[in-house]
């Protein structure tokens, strides 16, 4: 490895090999398997590398709280599922005269609503609205789609959520921002200038409406979805096992929309939101841990035995165990490009470039290389802040100013770049567990979206450049 601690052009093969596979194969788990195997053979770790690279990414807190997160938020759907609470809420928004365009509008909405968790949102979304836009031919595809463009390009503009403390942590002591209170005033300053998150949930609605026509593969689709009433094309994979979506409302117990529905969803988002505002830390996995706990007891005072509500969240954990694997992978993946200095390889080939003018735009193409790269956002984040924004103060002499705030928010929609369409991304995996979707088909379909904001994004950085 080099002084630089990177193994060079080598650091970008098991990155590389995930995403070509994975688009060839059409099977995220293999592709990412094999990835983790070149790469630990690429850096001469041999074949024991391999488990031991699975040993070092997982046994972690970081995979244990999404690994827990994942399993409640599968009993969860599971309950909502066995007591027709989904049914009963498709019911209830199809009795307010819905159309193809509202169901898509209203899936839209819900996913802005559930800005303060990125992981909540998708599957909120996919999973509520799902049995939904089936009866109206809407394509999982375009579910996922909606779900995804809805989570991180929706919770790194809104200042009261985690991603806002997370990047407000990193800009301290950066020029000089000296307080978080500097900090926050940063980060809202540079919302306007977040092009790519902001284009990217506009351009959902305006999808939606079919204001904007569908193109690319998502066109064809949306095509074979009203035509045959196919959502999902043959030989897709669902990121959803049919033990969560094959689940009935248990027969001869009243239930109720509120107690078996509303309830559990305010919990979760009463939690979440209250703890955020008390710790400046959203406790979403134990938001969904007490939901499926009040669920079940409410289940079990209904009349459904405890031996069917035990059944029940079994079907849930053994449904999500697909997602979970593909998440288990991508975080050794991740944990491997790391190791190898992927990131560190990227900047150093860039950096050089970089002018007062070119800053905010070359800062958001190597963000966004780095973020699908990887399929993180959060590590970009970490990668990208402590270089780009000190130069950019060094171009400002020190005082907050357009390129400053241009460069914070290149670096912030950059990496949810990523986070929104790289197939590595646990969003995107969250996206396509929802939606019950075809993993690589989501992200097939969600790419000439997400490269079209993105090119629109790059000018815009360009054209302030210009202007600076």
């Amino acid at each position: 490895m080099s002084e630089s601690g990177t193994l060079g052009i080598l650091s970008l093969l098991p990155a590389s090999v995930a995403i070509v596979l994975a688009f060839l194969t059409r099977n995220t788990v293999f592709a990412l398997a094999v990835a983790c195997i070149v790469g630990v053979l690429a850096a001469g770790q041999g074949l024991m590398g391999f488990p031991n690279l699975l040993k070092n990414a997982l046994g972690t807190t970081a995979f244990s709280w999404i690994f827990l997160l994942e399993l409640f938020i599968g009993v969860s759907i599971a309950f909502f599922q066995r007591t027709g609470a989904i049914r009963n809420f498709s019911a209830w928004v199809e009795s307010c005269n819905m159309t193809r365009v509202r169901v898509q509008l209203v899936a839209w909405f819900m996913g802005m609503f559930v800005f303060f968790s990125d992981y909540f949102s998708p599957l909120f979304v996919g999973s509520t609205m799902r049995a939904l836009s089936d009866r109206f031919r809407i394509s999982r595809e375009k579910l996922a789609y909606i779900a995804d463009s809805t989570s991180a390009p929706v919770s790194v503009i809104v200042p009261v959520t985690g991603w806002a403390v997370f990047i407000t942590g990193l800009l301290i002591g950066m020029g000089p921002i000296a307080t978080d209170t500097m900090a926050m005033q940063v980060f809202v300053y540079s919302i306007p200038f977040n092009f790519y998150s902001i284009l990217a949930v506009a351009m959902v609605g305006l999808i939606a409406a079919r204001i904007i026509p569908e193109f690319g593969p998502m066109k064809t689709a949306e095509r074979r979805a009203m035509e045959s009433g196919k959502v999902l094309r043959d030989g897709a994979e669902p990121l959803m096992s049919e033990e969560l979506t094959g689940i009935q409302p248990y027969p001869g117990v009243r239930t109720s929309l509120f107690w078996n529905f509303v309830l559990p969803v305010l919990i979760v988002i009463g939690v979440a939101m209250g703890s955020f505002f008390v710790t400046a830390s959203a406790l979403t996995m134990e938001a969904f841990l007490l939901s499926a706990i009040v669920a079940g007891i409410i289940m079990r005072i209904q009349g459904i035995p405890l031996s069917d509500i035990m059944g029940t969240a079994m079907a849930g954990i053994k449904g999500v165990m697909p997602a979970i694997v593909i998440l288990a992978f991508a975080y050794a993946i991740n944990d491997l490009s790391k190791s190898m200095g992927t990131a560190n390889f990227i900047v150093a080939q860039t950096e050089s470039w970089l002018t007062p003018g070119l800053l905010p735009m070359l800062t958001f193409l190597i963000a966004c290389t780095i973020s699908f790269s990887t399929g993180t956002s959060w590590g970009t984040f970490a990668i990208m802040m402590p270089i780009a924004v000190p130069m950019a103060f060094a171009f400002s002499g020190d005082t907050l100013d357009t390129v400053v705030y241009a460069t914070v928010a290149a670096v912030l929609g950059g990496g949810v770049f990523g986070d929104h369409c790289s197939p590595l991304s646990d969003t995107s995996i969250l996206a396509s567990t929802g939606a019950a979707s075809d993993h690589i088909d989501h992200i097939r379909t969600q790419l000439p979206y997400a490269i079209a904001i993105g090119l629109i994004s790059l000018l815009a950085y360009l054209a302030i450049g210009l202007l600076l």
